[in-house]
């Protein structure tokens, strides 16, 4: 009995990424941008929403690029080139949360004022708020699952946690979301 054209698309696409992977660990800048380039915005989300700083965001993918590009021979491929890489980027904005020196030295930045022109800014403010009040890793699982659509068992090898921890990270973010943003009557 012959194979499925899913499992032969499946075992394309697997060979095709293992080719990728072994010429940018031989050095190929093209064989690695092709595999990190895709990767790169959804690194920039989580560390934004991680770290609430657009331009240290900035940063950490920037790091998170060049430890990728020095440690690509270590990627198991059965794990995943995306829960790697954004687990690269999780572990830089975890770091830099602990260095003193950042949080002795980091002044406020510039904050640019989002554009409201949609249709109810009110709710949206309310939402940003309360989004603020959870903490790094609940929103990281917020974003990495509900935004980027991640399965819990990416988002679980993201935060370096179990599937279920993962799943009750989530619904714990989701249950502090919901109370905080309950309509209290006037």
């Amino acid at each position: 009995m012959g194979a499925s054209y899913l499992e032969i698309v499946t075992a394309d696409i697997s060979r095709s990424q293992a080719e990728l992977i072994s010429a940018a660990a031989g050095g190929d800048e093209g064989a690695f941008d092709a595999l990190v380039g895709p990767l790169i915005e959804p690194g920039y989300k989580l560390a934004t929403v991680m770290r609430r700083d657009t331009e240290e965001a900035r940063d950490v993918v920037q790091e998170a690029c060049l430890i990728a590009w020095r440690k690509l021979v270590h990627l198991r491929t059965e794990g995943g080139l995306r829960s790697w890489f954004l687990a690269i980027v999780a572990n830089k904005c975890r770091t830099r949360r602990r260095t003193r020196w950042w949080s002795v030295i980091m002044l406020p930045s510039i904050r640019v004022e989002p554009d409201l022109s949609h249709s109810d800014p009110d709710s949206d403010l309310d939402l940003d708020r309360e989004l603020r009040k959870l903490s790094a890793t609940e929103r990281a699982s917020l974003l990495l699952f509900f935004y980027m659509d991640l399965p819990l068992v990416e988002v679980a090898r993201v935060l370096k946690v179990s599937p279920h921890a993962a799943k009750s990270r989530v619904h714990r973010a989701v249950v502090k979301l919901r109370m905080s943003m309950v309509e209290v009557p006037q």
